[in-house]
């Protein structure tokens, strides 16, 4: 034991006093003292920018009554617009039952006059609803042809597409050659009411269907001539139209 206090003892000698409590460093910008025995600190430091001292302002309102120093903004602000000027929600889905009426007048009255600024528009919400009551009337003569409806639309549509693309010189879109052909479905939905009641496999039947085959090649060829600009070429137009309308009338009459 006393060689470990003799170890110990050598171990912990120190020049270290008590006067040293109480020292000053120098770091640049000033003269740091500090004193350990009465906590007394005293720090001078050098030049501090005006723009970083932050004054406190004293508070001039009342408790539980803060100063109106913030107003809500309405909420047209962070919109950038009243509500009142936004167009209609139908009008921002392309959904205009104007120019919808006005093609399915176009599409029943052969002999009008087809505004091409309209029929260049791409509005499948008329065409989509003409497939649906043309499947619903095929339903109710006994025939379940919904998915043959679409894939003939389909196909008819993408042909179409591509004859119209070579045959004209400002091209068409894929959506205004479904709208057209969609449109001018509308007279085979009255062949398919007539399948309903009676049977179209006879002498008038067939007659009816040539007719109603006619009235669409004549409608959808008529509105192509007048959106594309394609004057004279109403028969070229007419005929792929003419093939593509009597597959739905077979499926009609048969």
């Amino acid at each position: 034991m006393s060689g470990f206090d003799n170890l110990n003892t050598d171990f912990y000698q120190t020049t270290y006093s008590i006067d040293d409590q109480a020292q000053s460093y120098d770091y640049g910008g000033g003269t740091y003292n500090k004193q350990y025995g009465g906590y007394e600190y005293s720090q001078s430091t050098g030049y501090v920018p005006p723009e970083m001292m932050q004054q406190q302002q004293p508070y001039t309102g009342q408790i539980f009554q803060p100063s109106p120093t913030y107003t809500p903004s309405s909420p047209q602000s962070f919109y950038g617009s009243n509500f009142e000027d936004e167009p209609p929600l139908l009008e921002e889905l392309g959904i205009n039952f104007d120019h919808i009426w006005q093609k399915t007048l176009t599409v029943l009255h052969p002999l009008k006059i087809a505004d091409g600024s309209i029929m260049n528009e791409t509005d499948l919400a008329g065409p989509m609803v003409f497939c649906l009551a043309f499947g619903a009337t095929l339903l109710l003569a006994g025939k379940i042809q919904f998915g043959y409806v679409y894939g003939i639309s389909a196909i008819g549509c993408l042909g179409m597409f591509c004859l119209l693309n070579l045959m004209s010189m400002t091209g068409v879109s894929f959506g205004c050659v479904a709208s057209v052909l969609g449109y001018c479905l509308l007279p085979m939905i009255i062949l398919s009411s007539f399948a309903v009641v009676f049977s179209l496999q006879g002498m008038m039947g067939i007659i009816l269907a040539a007719g109603i085959i006619g009235w669409c090649s004549f409608s959808a060829s008529k509105i192509f001539i007048s959106a594309l600009a394609m004057e004279g070429q109403q028969l070229l137009v007419a005929y792929p139209c003419a093939l593509l309308y009597g597959v739905f009338a077979l499926i009609s009459v048969f």
